[in-house]
């Protein structure tokens, strides 16, 4: 593709060529100095001319006449490319470019998000709120600027193509979430990123229910079908209309100081073996535990006064952002 930036490239190599060689043709053809050489190849190509052409030999006219039509059209060939250049802001685009590279390499841990349609972009906002480090990956270039604009790091490419979530790092990320609203693109970005990174967390979006088994068979782990969630929301808040509102109150980035977190339990933290009670998760951290997950799997909801947690237990939580940080620090301390 002959993009701008190669053709100042080219441009450039052919006239330093043309430059060099003229310098060589006046040194030995026309016997010039070196300094002499250099300036007449200067004066010929920039056609600010000479009183000496009725007197320079033919051999050396003709040598003029072809460094002037050479050396000019190289020089016009390579400033159009400079001129295409800054008119299409290439130049910006190149230095951006370089900086999403350098910021891309330097992430680990990362949450990849395919597609930054409504969904991706509410997604993103999300996770920086909570500190995520993320990269969006989306084949528009309009959304793409919209989320440079944003600043969020966005790759411009086809996330379907293994080639562009090696570019996001895939192999160092902790999560890939793919939210197109093409169900084959969404099956196709999951397959791919599994066989790329088998240990790698994969949430998938899907518009209609019979994409979930095809999803989960291409190794997704959670499968979020936007239109059942919204479905059943609606119907919660005809039916649990003050549940609806616990809900979004939970939900909604304007109540940053309640929330629902999970939290998980260290097998050194003192925590590991004591009961609900003896944790005194309500009066001494001024949390609720609405449910414990157990690490094969199971979950067990409201659990009483003598439940024990056990180490690698994760504990869901609900209560102020600062009380759930403080609950979690003692359960990931160690005791001495």
């Amino acid at each position: 593709m002959n993009t701008p930036l190669r053709r100042i490239r080219r441009g450039a190599i052919v006239l330093v060529a043309i430059f060099v060689l003229a310098v060589l043709g006046y040194r030995y053809l026309g016997g010039y100095e070196w300094i002499h050489a250099i300036w007449m190849v200067v004066v010929t190509i920039s056609s600010v001319g000479y009183g000496e052409t009725s007197t320079l030999p033919d051999q050396v006219r003709l040598l003029s006449v072809a460094v002037i039509v050479l050396g000019m059209s190289a020089a016009v060939y390579t400033v159009g490319g400079l001129i295409q250049l800054m008119l299409e802001g290439e130049i910006q685009s190149a230095l951006g470019h370089q900086r999403i590279t350098r910021e891309v390499k330097r992430l680990s841990g990362h949450v990849i998000v395919c597609g930054f349609g409504r969904i991706g972009e509410m997604l993103a906002h999300d996770l920086r709120r909570k500190g995520r480090s993320l990269v969006v990956i989306e084949s528009d270039t309009a959304r793409i600027a919209e989320a440079n604009q944003q600043q969020f790091l966005a790759i411009c490419g086809d996330a379907t193509e293994e080639e562009v979530l090696v570019s996001a790092r895939l192999e160092h990320a902790q999560t890939v979430v793919t939210v197109l609203p093409n169900d084959a693109a969404n099956v196709f970005i999951t397959l791919t990123a599994r066989n790329l990174n088998p240990d790698i967390q994969i949430i998938a979006r899907a518009e209609h229910p019979s994409t979930e088994k095809k999803l989960r068979q291409a190794g997704a782990n959670r499968v979020v079908l936007p239109a059942v969630t919204g479905a059943t929301q609606m119907s919660r808040m005809i039916t649990r209309p003050s549940t609806a509102d616990l809900m979004e109150l939970l939900s909604e980035s304007g109540f940053d100081d309640t929330e629902m977190d999970e939290i998980t339990i260290s097998t050194a933290s003192e925590l590991a073996g004591m009961t609900v009670a003896d944790t005194a998760t309500r009066s001494k951290h001024g949390v609720l535990v609405i449910a414990v997950k157990q690490p094969d799997g199971t979950m067990v909801f409201n659990p009483g006064a003598e439940h024990v947690f056990r180490g690698e237990d994760t504990v869901i939580v609900m209560g102020c952002t600062e009380d759930i940080e403080r609950f979690r620090r003692e359960c990931e301390v160690h005791p001495s």
